[in-house]
C-alpha cells in the first residue's frame, strides 16, 4: 500500500455540483472545488467496468485526488446462510479489485450484523471471512487497505474495540472511523476533545503510528435515538463538536483521508478542510 502524504479531504460520491455527472467528471470537479479525495460509491454494486478503472485512475493520478470506495451495503459476514456470507466476501473483493484497477487506496464496508449472537462469536466469524478475503486478495496482488466501519448502531458488529482488533489480528486491515457513527452508537458521547483523544491513543497504541498515518475517517453530521445513528445532517445542523474534533486530528498528526458523508457532501468537505488549514499546529 502507497503512503499519503497528509490528512486529505473529499467527498463520498460525486460532487453534487459536478456538472454532466459521472466518475472521471466527479474527480474533476473535486480538484476544481479545491479538494483532493473522493469516495466511489459502489453500494448498490460495483458499477465500475476495468476499462474505466484504468481511465478513472489516469484521471485521479493527474489530478492529485486520493481514491477509496465503499463496498455495496449487501454484506453480511455473519449472515446465518452461507450463500449470503460467500455472497458478501465476493462483494468486497470485486470492490477492493476494481478500486486498485483504479489506483484507489482504500475500501470501507459495514462488516455485519450480531443477530442476538455472542459478539465474541460473531467476532470470530468475522474474522474467519476476512482472512479468506485477504488471502484471496494477497494471491491476486491486489494491494489496498481492508476497512471494516465503525458503524452507527449497536445492533451492528463494529465498535471501536472489534475494528481495531480485526486490525491487530490481519495484515491488510485498518479500521474506517466514523465519528459521526461512534456518537450516535454511544447516544452523544465520543463528542469531545478528552474522548476523541482517547479514541487515537488506544488506535496507535494498538496498531502503532502506521495506523495514524493512514486514517480512513467518515464525517458528517447525524441525528440519533436510543436505538443509534438515524440518518446524516450537514455538520452545521447538528450536535457534533467538529472543529474540535479537527484540532485534535491535528495534535495527533493524522495523515489520511476525511470523507464528508453529510448531504451537502461538497460544502461540508469544503467546510472541514478550511477549518483544519486554519488550525495552528
Amino acid at each position: 500500500m502507497f503512503k499519503v502524504d497528509r490528512l486529505r479531504f473529499g467527498t463520498a460520491g460525486i460532487p453534487l455540483s459536478t456538472p454532466k455527472p459521472s466518475t472521471i467528471t466527479g474527480i474533476e470537479h473535486v480538484r476544481n472545488l479545491g479538494l483532493d479525495a473522493m469516495e466511489l460509491e459502489f453500494v448498490r454494486g460495483v458499477n465500475i467496468s476495468p476499462e474505466l478503472a484504468k481511465k478513472i485512475k489516469y484521471v485521479a493520478k493527474k489530478n492529485d485526488v486520493l481514491l477509496t470506495a465503499h463496498a455495496p451495503y449487501y454484506i453480511n459476514l455473519n449472515a446465518k446462510e452461507k450463500a449470503k456470507v460467500e455472497a458478501s466476501k465476493k462483494r468486497i473483493i470485486q470492490s477492493a479489485e476494481r478500486l486498485y484497477e483504479a489506483g484507489g487506496w482504500s475500501v470501507v464496508f459495514h462488516a455485519g450484523y450480531y443477530l442476538k449472537q455472542p459478539p465474541e462469536s460473531v467476532y470470530q466469524r468475522i474474522l474467519e471471512a476476512l482472512k479468506d478475503i485477504q488471502k484471496e486478495l494477497m494471491d491476486k496482488g491486489v494491494k489496498v487497505w481492508i476497512r471494516p466501519e465503525l458503524t452507527g448502531k449497536p445492533t451492528q458488529f463494529g465498535d471501536l474495540k472489534e475494528i481495531v482488533k480485526l486490525s491487530e489480528e490481519l495484515e491488510m486491515v485498518l479500521p474506517t472511523i466514523d465519528f459521526a457513527h461512534a456518537h450516535a452508537r454511544n447516544r452523544g458521547k465520543c463528542n469531545s476533545v478528552e474522548e476523541w483523544r482517547e479514541m487515537l491513543s488506544f488506535i496507535e497504541d494498538r496498531l502503532g503510528r502506521e495506523a495514524l498515518d493512514n486514517m480512513h475517517i467518515h464525517m458528517s453530521g447525524i441525528e440519533y435515538t436510543d436505538k443509534g445513528e438515524k440518518r446524516h445532517l450537514p455538520l452545521q445542523e447538528s450536535d457534533m463538536n467538529w472543529e474540535d474534533l479537527l484540532r485534535v486530528l491535528k495534535e495527533f498528526r493524522v495523515k489520511g483521508v476525511v470523507i464528508s458523508e453529510s448531504p451537502n457532501i461538497e460544502e461540508d468537505a469544503l467546510l472541514m478542510k478550511k477549518k483544519y488549514e486554519e488550525i495552528k499546529a
